[in-house]
């Protein structure tokens, strides 16, 4: 019997690298981003959280609760992290971006079997030698270790759960749904592309 799990989609970022708009909200192939994201996730989870920090009218208009970032200063995915720890009622979380629409159908599954099995606070997706730490798997108790280290200044995932108990789950078989939309041109590539979500 597996414990019940909040899905925690990340739309909290500035869209830097996508010229400074709201990635979840951009259209592709036909709706916003992030409504991939969910379509993918939700049958996977028990609850959705949805972390935005600007436009939250819009996400709200999905249907699911909007938390925004405690710690200031669009902190990155480790503050949307915390905020979605203090809201998740569930003893599990799970991340995951929203500019990968087509992220793996079996994502939580995979995860949540290598985490009971190896009883570690964090699982993270792998491909290859490369860790995806905005797909991850993570119990509700670290909470208090991530405030600690948000509140010290650290704002990569890794130099966090580097003090964690943490097992690696491969993806090796499902790459390419990892593929994640940061700039206009990787945009307009997987637009035209013949590989639908």
């Amino acid at each position: 019997m597996r414990q019940p799990i909040t899905g925690l989609v990340l739309a909290g970022g500035l869209g830097r690298r996508m010229g400074g708009v709201d990635k979840g909200l951009r259209p592709f192939r036909g709706k916003p981003m992030v409504a991939w994201a969910l379509e993918r996730l939700q049958p996977q989870v028990d609850t959705i959280l949805i972390n935005a920090n600007q436009n939250l009218e819009a996400y709200q208009a999905f249907g699911h609760p909007v938390i925004s970032d405690r710690i200031g200063g669009f902190a990155g995915p480790l503050a949307g992290l915390h905020a979605g720890l203090l809201a998740a009622t569930t003893p599990l979380l799970v991340t995951v971006p929203c500019d990968s629409p087509f992220l793996p159908a079996d994502l939580v599954a995979r995860l949540a079997a290598a985490r009971a099995a190896q009883d570690a606070d964090l699982a993270v997706a792998r491909t290859g030698d490369q860790p995806h730490p905005v797909f991850s798997l993570v119990r509700r108790e670290v909470v208090d270790s991530l405030r600690r280290f948000l509140e010290g200044g650290g704002r990569k995932i890794d130099a966090w759960y580097s003090a964690l108990r943490v097992v690696e789950v491969a993806f090796d078989d499902e790459a390419e749904a990892f593929a994640n939309i940061n700039t206009p041109q990787e945009l307009n590539l997987l637009e035209s592309g013949d590989q639908l979500p």
